[in-house]
């Protein structure tokens, strides 16, 4: 992916060390692959900003894989024959940095985005090795594309969700591109001016380096502070700053 002037620019001129950040992209297209995702345009760019700083990127579509409804971890556990989450899951553990992706339908993100966070959440009960819910110390953001008004609502609500689970969402961490409304060029038709669009090249920019500023700040700071969060030491009965004499 080529990056405008303005973008190589960041890059060279870049004093951080972003090197041992891991990225991952889920996008939540409704297209299988190899099928063309504009979503996917967001994608490259803002992979391609974070390969430029040494973070280690991975992307999938998750509609390429079998992933079961529910909120278990594994679904094969609860009547279904196959479950590819929990492989897909080890890949969300292994970032510091998750960005979901999705288009818009009917103003909303896409269901395959919805069942997407619906398995994040049913990880998000596992612990830590400091007793926190799994996903603490971890950065979120996401991108959002389509052809009709929508793209704040959907940010708002993958970001509200990421943050519930236990993600540190950055300042400016999202970006969108919307076509005119109606029947209409996507972002990567021809004549869309969608990768030209400065807004969007803007906002797309900015996530992605507040994104790698936090996960850098989060990764040497050894994540978040392990006090009052912890959720092993709430149901053993500690309750932090508040009198316990059962457990001093």
């Amino acid at each position: 992916m080529a990056l405008n002037e303005q973008q190589e620019q960041l890059c060279s001129e870049s004093r951080w060390d972003f090197s041992g950040l891991r990225a991952l992209f889920i996008n939540c297209t409704l297209k299988k692959s190899p099928e063309m995702s504009h979503t996917d345009g967001l994608v490259e760019i803002s992979r391609a900003i974070l390969e430029r700083n040494r973070v280690q990127v991975e992307a999938f579509r998750a509609v390429d894989y079998e992933i079961a409804s529910g909120v278990y971890g594994d679904m094969t556990a609860h009547g279904w024959e196959r479950d590819d989450w929990p492989q897909l899951y080890e890949k969300v553990q292994q970032a510091d940095i998750l960005v979901l992706t999705t288009p818009i339908w009917l103003g909303e993100k896409s269901s395959v985005c919805t069942k997407v966070i619906e398995r994040l959440y049913a990880n998000s009960s596992e612990l830590n090795d400091e007793g926190q819910y799994a996903y603490y110390g971890k950065v979120g953001g996401c991108l959002v594309t389509g052809n009709e008004d929508g793209a704040k609502h959907c940010a708002m609500n993958v970001l509200y969700s990421l943050q519930h689970l236990g993600y540190v969402i950055p300042p400016q961490a999202d970006a969108a591109w919307l076509g005119e409304a109606g029947p209409g060029p996507s972002y990567r038709d021809p004549g869309s001016g969608g990768p030209e669009n400065d807004f969007t090249n803007r906002n797309t920019t900015f996530m992605t380096w507040n994104l790698m500023h936090v996960a850098r700040m989060l990764k040497d700071a050894g994540g978040i502070p392990a006090h009052g969060n912890q959720r092993s030491k709430w149901t053993a009965g500690c309750r932090f700053d508040f009198p316990n004499p059962e457990h001093r």
